[in-house]
């Protein structure tokens, strides 16, 4: 497999096909051990910080589900109101993502990777 793309355009289209097949297997093959090093990182983590990121999913998700909502029903369930509804939806998860990450960052830098 040729690491330049220089010249692919003078490859055949099964050479094409191929070199595609293996930028896409090694893109997939990046996040699956990103998210297993993720994984393996939280084994030494207190109950406390495991238990509180599903206490703050859980409570984003009603606010986002029960406490937004009520946008749509107090303005009468008008376009207006679903339009401030999705306004308000984007705000909060984005607000939400960042404190998320913030508070329940999972830190891989300090695994010792020839261990595994």
């Amino acid at each position: 497999m040729p690491d330049s793309h220089i010249g692919e355009h003078y490859l055949t289209k099964r050479e094409q096909k191929e070199n595609a097949f293996w930028r896409i297997k090694h893109a997939a093959d990046e996040r699956r051990q990103d998210r297993m090093d993720r994984i393996l990182s939280q084994e030494g983590e207190s109950l406390a910080k495991t238990l509180g990121r599903v206490v703050y999913v859980s409570a984003c998700v009603l606010f986002d589900g029960l406490v937004l909502t009520e946008i749509i029903v107090r303005l009468d369930r008008t376009a207006f109101a679903w339009l401030v509804f999705a306004v308000a939806l984007g705000f909060a998860i984005v607000v939400q993502r960042n404190l998320y990450d913030e508070w329940f960052d999972v830190d891989i830098s300090e695994m010792d990777f020839d261990q595994q």
